[in-house]
């Protein structure tokens, strides 16, 4: 069974805090009047786009923006646009996972997935318009006044969820389930794993934190270690989740567990064991306090964050 791990209530106030701001930034962007350039905003396609999104969260990618922005002095309304876009894509990732021909879920944070709720097209539309709306709010003037560093943050972004990021992993992640040959499950290694992990999930984690880092100005080193801690958050991240699709509870998990032994999927801990699993994601959060050893105190926030990914139990 997980390990209990004793609530840090200053960590968890600052994250709703910053949930709270990034929210509100969300909101702002799916607002129902059209922007300058658009013709109108469709009713019942705002309203998909709404309910895959505003469905509450712990918001963790946002939050390691703001967070790894913070290290270089950045107020969290500084960030809170660029980790507002972040969150587009990925909840555009989790309307598109959830379709039928994806993972096939009903069910997402407690409620109604959006095919679900409406249907699979408007599922299918929702998820392409937050993706391309995650751009234009990250391409805005109201992100960062310096042109080159929003074009800087829309490449990486490009690349952290494109063919060679987020949705190249997710092929990868279905052709290990036998989904294009001939129905059998791969026998994946540790290294094949963990490339796929790092793309399907890693990616945007690891851009969450470099975001911080270019939003911030840091230099070359502090942008390495920030790179190096948000690739070992996303191992950990991914870690857990497979550990709580082993060993949680739907209800409080908000989704279905049990569904990556029942595909025959191969993951680190079906590979390697939960006593491995639990063992591992102790070590990765040592190595990720380690690679903010640079930034001393002002990381204390990160190197929490680090423990709160590694031993969640939802």
């Amino acid at each position: 069974m997980p390990v209990a791990i004793a609530a840090d209530t200053a960590f968890e106030t600052r994250l709703a805090a910053a949930a709270g701001h990034v929210e509100a930034a969300l909101a702002m962007l799916l607002s129902g009047d059209a922007a300058a350039g658009e013709t109108a905003r469709p009713e019942r396609l705002i309203a998909a786009m709404r309910h895959g999104v505003l469905a509450g969260g712990k918001r963790l990618r946002p939050f390691l923006v703001m967070e790894s922005a913070a290290l270089f002095g950045l107020p969290p309304e500084a960030a809170v646009r660029a980790a507002a876009a972040l969150e587009l894509v990925h909840c555009y990732s989790l309307i598109h996972d959830d379709l039928p021909a994806m993972d096939d879920d009903d069910v997402r944070r407690g409620r109604p997935t959006v095919h679900k709720a409406y249907d699979e097209a408007s599922a299918i539309l929702a998820g392409d318009a937050l993706l391309t709306l995650a751009f234009d709010a990250m391409a805005s003037p109201q992100t960062h006044a310096d042109p080159a560093v929003r074009a800087e943050l829309v490449v990486m972004l490009a690349r952290a969820a494109g063919v060679g990021g987020m949705a190249g992993g997710q092929v990868l992640d279905l052709a290990a389930e036998g989904r294009f040959a001939d129905g059998r499950p791969l026998s994946l290694a540790d290294a094949e794993i963990r490339r796929l992990q790092a793309m399907k999930t890693g990616a945007l984690i690891r851009f969450a934190c470099e975001a911080g880092a270019v939003l911030g100005g840091a230099s070359a080193p502090q942008r390495a270690a920030l790179v190096a801690y948000g690739e070992t958050v996303g191992l950990a991240f991914q870690i857990a989740d497979d550990l709580i699709d082993v060993e949680g509870d739907a209800a409080r998990a908000g989704k279905a567990t049990g569904k990556d032994a029942a595909r025959g999927k191969g993951t680190l801990v079906s590979l390697n064991g939960t006593m491995w699993a639990r063992d591992e994601l102790t070590r990765l959060v040592s190595d990720a306090e380690a690679k903010l050893a640079a930034f001393g105190e002002r990381a204390g926030t990160l190197a929490a964050t680090a423990r709160f990914v590694a031993f969640r139990t939802t």
